[in-house]
């Protein structure tokens, strides 16, 4: 197994944003965590690469390729990353630095972790950018860029250093559709030749059944359904994977919203965090957070 979640608690003084949080991912595997904006997602991926603000505090445990991540010593836990696990950010204008050109950007990442010369690096860097067909940009800077050209220089700085695990946080949310559409391809097809894992976080449920082996439904920083996304899509059990499912537009199906907001993470309700917004709620939900447990072969946090 290359990825073991096991029991993650993200704490914010007296406040637990993501709670109980298991999950495992394998070699070559696309694993995708789904759910609206707020749920916890981005502070699971960031959790996994050490990357947390301070103020934050993490508990559980996070085994990379047997070891467990949150105990390494610093120096060892920065090798890590960027070289055997990388990350895509949803905002390349915001991770890309604005005064150095994008071959060069990509070039830093083999340097330093290679130790390669300037002119090997170079060398790497116009292969990778023929592979993405982005080779006319390498000397560009990112503010001459498209927004999908942009991202497509944020994966070529992910694959750079040919990582076993990749993390993409929404990584076409500014994107227009049909440049969402060219990038995701485009990510899960050298991911799916390189043989290596992804780990793709996303609001979109359409991108989940496109693009994903298995699936995490979250909300409110809980796991609410896990399982195969074939599993999943076929067999939903928890009432919010359901209300997701319904808000993806088909042919002779009316379009249902879900009522209501997400709990801010400070200040969850009492018993199941979804049951203010849930139809089939009763009185044990209101009274009781239910455990996740194991049904039809994949695994669901609900009483019903």
């Amino acid at each position: 197994m290359l990825l073991q979640v096991q029991n993650l608690k993200i704490l914010y003084r007296n406040s637990t944003f993501v709670d109980d949080v298991n999950f495992c991912l394998k070699e070559g595997e696309v694993f995708c965590i789904a759910g609206e904006s707020g749920s916890g997602k981005t502070l699971t991926a960031l959790s996994i690469i050490n990357l947390l603000p301070d103020y934050f505090r993490c508990e559980g445990n996070l085994i990379f390729k047997g070891k467990n991540i949150l105990n390494l010593p610093y120096d060892e836990a920065v090798k890590i990353r960027g070289r055997e696990i990388s990350f895509i950010f949803q905002d390349p204008v915001a991770s890309l630095n604005p005064v150095l050109k994008a071959g060069y950007q990509v070039m830093e990442m083999l340097i330093h972790h290679y130790r390669m010369s300037k002119k090997e690096a170079l060398e790497k860097t116009r292969e990778l950018f023929k592979k993405l067909k982005i080779q006319h940009i390498i000397n560009s800077y990112p503010h001459q860029l498209s927004g999908g050209m942009r991202q497509r220089v944020m994966i070529a700085m992910a694959l750079a250093c040919k990582p076993e695990l990749i993390i993409a946080d929404e990584p076409t949310t500014a994107l227009d559709v049909t440049i969402q559409e060219e990038v995701l391809d485009l990510l899960f097809l050298l991911v799916r030749e390189r043989k290596k894992a992804l780990l793709l976080i996303t609001h979109d449920i359409n991108i989940v059944g496109e693009y994903a082996d298995s699936v995490m439904i979250m909300y409110a920083g809980r796991t609410m359904e896990m399982g195969s996304v074939e599993e999943i899509f076929k067999n939903p059990l928890h009432p919010y994977t359901k209300a997701l499912l319904n808000c993806v537009p088909s042919e002779g199906k009316k379009i249902e919203g879900i009522p209501g907001n997400i709990p801010d993470l400070k200040n969850l309700p009492r018993g199941c965090v979804f049951h203010p917004r849930c139809k089939y709620k009763k009185k044990d939900c209101t009274d009781y957070s239910p455990p996740l447990r194991e049904v039809d072969s994949h695994w669901v946090r609900c009483f019903l």
